[in-house]
């Protein structure tokens, strides 16, 4: 018996290639719509969140923990002072400065982050504005550049492939609307196998490995809306809470100010 498949066999097999072919093309679809919006959420949206935010209530967030540290720092020279006084050692403030530096580099660290995302949040406010139309060619562009270079979605992408499509994420990230439309122009769609004597196996094994990028992208857009900034998009955009937390914190900084006030004047009559 000949094994060359007749003309029924692949009637009956067909169909299958090529409703595998379409759910695999859905599915790479579906990536690059999510990619899209991965990508949109993290480098604009929640920027743009973050930076209202900054801009809104950042100031006042950080002269609130820079009072806490400065007050953690004058109660821990105040023990520091009276442990010396107890062994009847001699006070160099100078040293005690020093050791409470060293102590103290974590709070430092972060008022220095605070600092550089209030510079961004600055820098990013003075950026140029897109109109409506360029807005949604960036998108469209990106998109096209996704599903024709994205390692995820094209494993078989050279280096330099690559390395162009992280010129790509680049681009999008800064809005350069004229890069994004130079390498929209160098990619293709990605080419879907044939019906050959490996494509059914070839398809399923796309399918069953972009089924996977799948649930990871969506578990990753899920948890980056859980996450600050994102969480603040409704406060950014209400008025009103925005000056109740102002008050909040002016309140709290006229509270912390007298406190260390109260320490300096404990640290003053110590060294006397």
């Amino acid at each position: 018996m000949s094994d060359t498949p007749d003309s029924t066999t692949v009637m009956i097999l067909f169909p299958d290639f090529e409703v595998l072919k379409k759910e695999v093309e859905k599915i790479h679809t579906e990536l690059s719509m999510l990619f899209l919006e991965r990508d949109e959420l993290l480098y604009h949206e929640c920027k743009n969140i973050e930076m209202a935010y900054m801009l809104a209530v950042g100031a006042l967030e950080y002269k609130a923990f820079e009072l806490e540290c400065t007050i953690r720092r004058q109660k821990r020279k105040i023990e520091l002072i009276q442990a010396k006084k107890n062994r009847q050692e001699k006070i160099i403030i100078s040293q005690i400065d020093k050791a409470i530096d060293e102590e103290f580099s974590e709070y430092q660290a972060r008022l220095n982050e605070q600092i550089g995302k209030m510079n961004a949040a600055l820098e990013r406010s003075h950026g140029t504005l897109l109109t409506d139309e360029e807005t949604h060619e960036i998108k469209k562009l990106y998109r096209t550049i996704v599903k024709a270079i994205h390692p995820d979605l094209n494993p078989n992408i050279t280096n330099a492939q690559k390395q162009l499509f992280l010129n790509a994420v680049e681009a999008y990230e800064r809005c350069d609307l004229n890069a994004l439309r130079i390498i929209c122009t160098m990619v293709a769609e990605p080419v879907i196998p044939d019906e050959k004597s490996d494509g059914m196996a070839t398809l399923l094994k796309e399918k069953e490995r972009m089924t996977k990028i799948l649930q990871t992208i969506k578990e990753s857009i899920s948890k980056t809306k859980s996450e600050f900034p994102y969480t603040m998009k409704e406060f950014v955009n209400n008025p009103e809470e925005i000056e109740t937390r102002k008050a909040e914190l002016q309140e709290q900084i006229d509270q912390l100010n007298e406190l260390l006030a109260a320490y300096k004047d404990k640290i003053t009559e110590m060294l006397r």
